[in-house]
Parts: structure tokens; C-alpha cells; sequence
């Protein structure tokens, strides 16, 4: 590996199978697989630990993260029997307004694409965050997505514009990631109140969004466009090859593995699964910028951000890299503690790459 040591941004949190419980634990554990973790779960001693974590203590998983997964463990993983696609864009199309009432929702369009800006009251329009939904490339809205961007207006102090990115497979890959890419271009120039530059700009998404994240990047670099500061994956999906250990070994609460195919198949079409743009972990990540990876412990797509983590350190990329033990996928929607405390890292990440006065 050539990093330097500065380069090298892995925030130890607790390597899978070895935190503990606030309480009593729930129920029999799902399976975990520990050795594809471990490798990336060392601190060099430069970087902070996560809030109540440390090299030598374990993280202390919440009361109510425990609650969550005894709940849905109680749950058949979508996909598990059959793959309902209507059901499934029903769930991920639905919008959903923010709590808070004070949020500022502003409809734009991007050629053909609908978007929402989503602005908190203090935030800085000029810093921009373009977030890519989830829902497998074949589902999902940027109204889904309204409370986790606002809760992310509200930390960072950015705007964020929620693209509705077209889906497969009536619009199969790279028709979705045309748009993603597009919408960044277009937000460079222009903000929630009209046309101006911004100061600083950011690509996230987690998923399918996450997959998308990592792809415009690469797609961006490829195009001498215009880079963000940094990008954030959450709970990304990035090998259609769908060669990840944990698609075998962990128990997935919220999704089962045998949906890969399915939305490989939807996706892709006839495109080569090892495409880059397609699945990201095959990427040259050379030239772009910094990332931060967040994902669950207890997801199938787990070892996906390990990987795709590993390979961008080796290409010599600032990686903040966090196994989150006892959560699940995209746990940051959930509105336990850790989903707030997630919310901040994004926060504190996009702050440290804002332009210095």
C-alpha cells in the first residue's frame, strides 16, 4: 500500500463480533462473518475514535439499536420468497415530509430530471450536496429520501438537491447514472435560489445511491469534469459480481442476498458486471477526492464498502472508513442514536473539506 500516513483516515469503531450490549442482547445473533473486517479495523493512532469507542473499549451499541434489530429480526428480508417489484417502488416511491417544519423544499428540474432541494434555515447555499436515493436502481425517490436530507441540511449547514434519477429497468444502466452525473454539473452553477456558483460541493447516497456515489466520481474524473470536495457512501453496493463473503455469511434483517441478481439483471442488462461504472470495487479511484464509508454490521452488503474501502486506500485515496457494529443497512434513516451520530460524522467530514477562509 503507498498511502502515507496522513492519507490514511481508518476511524476504528469495534471489529465485527467483538462489541457489546446495553442491556441484554437480542435473541439468538444472526451469523457474522469476522475476517473481512479485521484487516481494515486498525487504528494508527492519528485518528479519533468514534464517540464511546476506542482501540481498547468496544462501542456500546444503544438500547434502541438492540430494540431495532430484535424487531426486525422477528421480519422476512424483502426478496426472500419472491422479488415484488411494484410492492417495492410503492414503499421507496412514497414521499415523506420532513419533521421539521422549518425545512425549505424548492422543485427544480435538470432537463428532464425532477429534483427538490432540500435547505435548512442556517445552512450556506453555496455549499451543495448532491444525494442519490436508494431502492436497487429499480425504485426509490428523492421524496423518500426528504427527512435524511434535511437531517443532513440541518448538521452540515448545506443545501442538498435530491435528484430523481431514471429508473431500471425501463431506463436501464447508464441512463441513471447519466442523470446523476448531469445533476452534478448542473449544481456547480446553480443553487436553490437560481443561478450562482457554488463555494464547494459534495456527491452521497447510500445503496444503490452509494453505487452511484462511487460511480459519477469515477465517471467525473474519467470526463475531466468538475470534482466535488468529497464523496459519502452509505451502505453501498459495489460488486455486481456479487463476490463479497458477507453476501453469503451475514444474516441481512432488512434484505436478502438473493435480490442481487435480480437487480443485477434489471440494471445492467448486457452490460459486464465488472464494468467499473457498474461495479465500482474494479474502479481506478487515482485523482479522486477524499471518501467516507459508513456501513452496518449486520448487512449483506458489508463486505461490498470493505472492499471498495481497501481499494481506494490502495490507489492512494483519504478513506474514513466505519463498520457501525449492530446496525443495518442505511441505519441512518432510522432515528436511533447512532443514525444522529452518523449524521455528524457526515457533518464533521464535509465540514474538514470546506475551502479554508
Amino acid at each position: 500500500m503507498k498511502c502515507s500516513k496522513a492519507a490514511v483516515m481508518l476511524l476504528f469503531v469495534v471489529a465485527v463480533g467483538e462489541f457489546t450490549f446495553a442491556g441484554n442482547p437480542p435473541g439468538p445473533n444472526p451469523p457474522v462473518q469476522k475476517d473481512s473486517v479485521l484487516p481494515l479495523m486498525q487504528n494508527n493512532g492519528d485518528n479519533p475514535p468514534l464517540s464511546g469507542a476506542s482501540a481498547d473499549k468496544p462501542r456500546v451499541v444503544s438500547p434502541e439499536g438492540i430494540a431495532l434489530l430484535q424487531r426486525l429480526s422477528k421480519n422476512t428480508p424483502f426478496g426472500t420468497t419472491d422479488f415484488d417489484l411494484k410492492g417495492l417502488r410503492a414503499g421507496m416511491g412514497a414521499r415523506q415530509e420532513p419533521a421539521n417544519k422549518d425545512i425549505k423544499l424548492i422543485h427544480v428540474k435538470i432537463g428532464e430530471i425532477p429534483c427538490e432541494w432540500v435547505l435548512a434555515p442556517d445552512a450556506d447555499p453555496a455549499v451543495r450536496l448532491l444525494y442519490l436515493h436508494g431502492g436497487g436502481w429499480v425504485s426509490g425517490s428523492g421524496g423518500n429520501y426528504l427527512p435524511l436530507a434535511a437531517d443532513i441540511s440541518v448538521a452540515a449547514k448545506c443545501a442538498v438537491l435530491l435528484p430523481d434519477y431514471r429508473l431500471a429497468p425501463e431506463q436501464p444502466f447508464p441512463a441513471g447514472l447519466e442523470d446523476c452525473i448531469a445533476a452534478h454539473d448542473w449544481l456547480i452553477a446553480n443553487g436553490p435560489s437560481g443561478p450562482g456558483p457554488a463555494k464547494t460541493t459534495f456527491i452521497a447516497g447510500d445503496s444503490a445511491g452509494g453505487n452511484l456515489t462511487l460511480a459519477t466520481l469515477l465517471a467525473l474524473r474519467d470526463r475531466q469534469r468538475p470534482l466535488p470536495a468529497g464523496g459519502i457512501a452509505l451502505s453501498a453496493a459495489t460488486d455486481f459480481t456479487l463476490a463479497s463473503e458477507s453476501l453469503k455469511t451475514v444474516h441481512d434483517p432488512i434484505i436478502s442476498a438473493r435480490t442481487m441478481p435480480e437487480f443485477r439483471d434489471r440494471y445492467l442488462g448486457k452490460t459486464d458486471p465488472s464494468n467499473p461504472l457498474a461495479s465500482p470495487v474494479f474502479g481506478d479511484y487515482r485523482g479522486i477526492p477524499p471518501l467516507l464509508i459508513q456501513v452496518g454490521e449486520h448487512e449483506m452488503l458489508r463486505d461490498d464498502s470493505v472492499r471498495v474501502a481497501k481499494k481506494a486506500l490502495a490507489d492512494g485515496i483519504p478513506v474514513k472508513f466505519e463498520v457501525w457494529p449492530g446496525m443495518v443497512h442505511v441505519f441512518q434513516i432510522r432515528g436511533l442514536p447512532e443514525s444522529r451520530q452518523a449524521i455528524e460524522q457526515i457533518a464533521d467530514f464535509m465540514r474538514s473539506k470546506l475551502p479554508k477562509p
